[in-house]
């Protein structure tokens, strides 16, 4: 059937949700939409084999689900701590690896098990990719949609701009909560109407939480608050019930993944929440505007002086269609379309917002949420069909948008001219074929979009071939090199140095990253470094050593590690128990071997100093002792606990124990089952005082992440209700959502 007319009506068949039921045929569609991103994700890597292995993916989300995925298969799930990360080892406080999600651990494992991180990340973010376009489609069918319309915009939103270029390239967690949403928004509308249980919605929400990234829950909030708004305005102000008891019992998961967080947040850098504007990453309303142009590179403060990427793009064939759609289904469905409308205005505001608000910064986050709503408001009038009358004023008026936005493009970004001008032949070329392919049908239509939203693709990629607007490091990413060179780094390994080592000695496998690494990424290496990338990082800890989010260090850090830090003279380097130190020598140039040390390796790069001997207690974490404590066993039969028999020998000082474990809260040390203070020692270190009177006995350290027995309780009962309310769903089902 023809998709360009004059009249009141479209009428299409599959328009409406119901008439899936049964029909094996309204599996096509779907099916189709997420092969078709699956295979559109390959597109970024013909220019850039490394698209998706890039900034923190490289540095932190990788190598720390490689590692993960390790622990997990050695029996260590959920890994809550692993000190030897220091910093960056408190998982369950970092909250956004998400190591309560089963659908996160699955692809621990599975990174785990492949030799390249650039294909796992591409694995990992395509199964993201799809469940991002496979929860819009739905969403848009479910408010009216046609098929071919919801699979259009489907496909488009992955590919989006921010979604693309900052999210899939290098901000994974943001990728993976904000996937999850469109399929809560689908389930819970269902449930509101009688069509799915409340358990389905619990579960998406759950896995949305313990994805441990607060956009998604702050994505929960403002879905379940639109469909709220939707209802009253229907005046279906029975089913609020619904919506807000399967949002009490989805909330009930959050204390368990976030308590941790606020509750660690007094030792680390995280304490200081609060709202100001210093214009990072706040675009403004006309960048929104200009979301068709592929080529436009909004003025928006970042770390450098312009963009190098489209983040404020969203689908090529919007803005050039305006002309051409009958935008007033949306004003004769607006009771139906209220939600979409709330989750629309919500998400635009907070996109305008500060740059920084309460645990949320940085509001550019946002724009693909604003571009979900305006997904399903596009398919719904996109599957309207496009009008035929006065069609020479409607092509005018698509050219004079298009050369508009053109010359938007061009005066943020004049030196781009050429890419500019090409991207105006092929949105203009694709929007004609797109108006003619309407004349034949909705096979025709839905194919032409989707060829242009490759070709955009593949024309963005070539101009744009990655986000150089944040790091791309080009690590290597087979775990195989990666471990070649650096297997002569052995034991707890800590490096002092600063990414100036990397402009002297170059980036890539044959340059810096033969002899340092920045982030985690030493962790798929097979190196038990101290130095990880961190979001949250450990105060005390981190001005010892001057060490950044990122693991670099300085000269004045190496130079504390050596200093004597109790009466025995017992140094940093010591009480860390430290097997290799790596110093590069751009930072300092000279090192001596300090005693009980030697100069392993020495190159125009770094010197790399090893202990000689054994360290005490090799079974514990035990770092030092004061005068007149003997110990006589250590023991750490897991990360989170630790056992030491001890003898008290000289009763004239106090005895004082130093673990080689930072004092994060949540620590309790027991001697012989009393109950004793634990305190912060140099850089952050754990230290015991034993109590007085006491000649020997165990002390037992155990460390639970602050909250967690309230969040278990918490998430059981959010459980229990979820479980209540599908029984409850079984009844709103018979009854047709009445």
């Amino acid at each position: 059937m023809s998709l360009l007319h004059d009249g009141a009506t479209a009428v299409d068949a599959d328009r409406a949700p119901e008439a899936t039921r049964g029909d094996r045929g309204g599996l096509v569609w779907p099916l189709a939409t997420c092969a078709l991103v699956a295979l559109l994700a390959l597109v970024p890597l013909v220019n850039n084999r490394i698209f998706y292995y890039w900034d923190d993916s490289a540095a932190q989300f990788l190598p720390t689900w490689h590692h993960l995925g390790t622990l997990i298969r050695d029996g260590q799930w959920p890994p809550l701590l692993d000190v030897d990360a220091w910093m960056g080892g408190n998982y369950a406080a970092e909250a956004l690896f998400g190591i309560y999600n089963p659908l996160y651990v699955a692809n621990y494992v599975l990174v785990s098990l492949l030799p390249d991180l650039a294909v796992s990340a591409l694995l990992v973010k395509a199964q993201f990719m799809v469940l991002l376009a496979l929860g819009t489609y739905l969403v848009a069918r479910d408010y009216g949609a046609a098929r071919w319309a919801s699979s259009a915009v489907a496909v488009a939103l992955p590919f989006s701009g921010f979604t693309l270029y900052f999210d899939t390239a290098g901000w994974a967690s943001g990728l993976m909560s904000f996937s999850m949403v469109p399929l809560l928004w689908w389930a819970a509308r269902r449930m509101a109407d009688g069509r799915m249980n409340p358990f389905w919605v619990f579960l998406v929400g759950a896995l949305i939480v313990t994805g441990g990234n607060p956009y998604g829950v702050l994505g929960i909030c403002i879905v379940l608050v639109g469909l709220m708004v939707e209802n009253l305005v229907r005046g279906r102000r029975a089913v609020l019930v619904r919506l807000v008891l399967v949002g009490l019992c989805v909330g009930a998961v959050v204390p368990l993944v976030f308590f941790a967080l606020l509750g660690s947040s007094s030792v680390t850098w995280r304490s200081g929440q609060g709202i100001w504007n210093d214009g990072m990453l706040v675009p403004g309303l006309g960048d929104l505007l200009n979301l068709s142009a592929p080529t436009y590179l909004p003025q928006i403060s970042n770390w450098q002086a312009t963009m190098h990427s489209p983040v404020a793009y969203f689908a090529w064939f919007v803005v050039p269609l305006v002309p051409w759609l009958r935008w007033g289904v949306l004003r004769d469905r607006r009771r139906e379309l209220a939600g979409v409308g709330v989750v629309v205005v919500a998400y635009l505001l907070l996109t305008l917002s500060p740059s920084q608000l309460w645990m949320f910064r940085w509001p550019l986050r946002l724009i693909e949420s604003v571009y979900l709503g305006l997904a399903v408001l596009v398919a719904v009038v996109l599957s309207e069909g496009l009008r035929t009358d006065r069609a020479r004023a409607r092509a005018v008026a698509s050219g004079a948008l298009l050369l508009f936005s053109t010359y938007l493009s061009w005066a943020g970004t004049p030196q781009h001219r050429n890419w500019h001008l090409v991207a105006l032949v092929v949105v203009a070329a694709l929007t004609a074929l797109a108006v003619r392919a309407a004349k034949r049908g909705t096979a025709e239509l839905a194919i032409g979009l989707h060829l242009g939203t490759a070709a955009v693709l593949l024309l963005q990629t070539t101009a744009f071939v990655g986000n150089f607007n944040v790091n791309p490091y080009y690590y290597p990413h087979s775990v195989q090199v990666l471990r070649d060179s650096f297997a002569g780094y052995q034991g707890a390994t800590m490096q002092f140095a600063d990414r100036r080592a990397v402009d002297r000695l170059g980036r890539g496998p044959d340059g810096a990253w033969e002899h340092v690494l920045f982030g985690t990424a030493y962790r798929a290496a097979g190196v038990n470094a101290v130095n990880t990338y961190t979001g949250m990082g450990f105060k005390d800890f981190s001005e010892t050593f001057c060490m950044s989010f990122i693991g670099e260090s300085c000269e004045a850090g190496y130079r504390n590690l050596w200093q004597p830090r109790d009466d025995r003279g017992t140094t940093l380097a010591e009480m860390m128990r430290l097997d290799t130190v790596v110093v590069d020598r751009g930072l300092l140039d000279e090192v001596a071997a300090p005693p009980g040390w030697r100069v392993r390796e020495r190159d125009d790069a770094v010197t790399v100093l090893a202990r000689e001997e054994p360290h005490a207690w090799p079974d514990g974490r035990l770092g030092a002792v004061s005068p007149g404590v003997e110990v006589l066993s250590d023991t750490s039969p897991e990360e989170t606990a630790e056992a030491v028999r001890f003898r008290v020998t000289d009763d004239a000082e106090p005895a004082r124990l130093t673990f080689a474990r930072l004092n994060w809260p949540g620590y309790t040390a027991l001697v012989d089952g009393r109950e004793v203070p634990v305190t912060t020692g140099p850089a952050g270190l754990l230290q015991v005082d034993l109590p007085e009177g006491v000649d020997e006995g165990e002390l037992t350290l155990e460390w639970t992440p602050p909250g967690f027995a309230a969040g278990l309780a918490a998430g059981a009962a959010g459980l229990v209700g979820a479980l209540v309310l599908a029984l409850f769903g079984r009844r709103w089902k018979r009854q047709g959502g009445r």
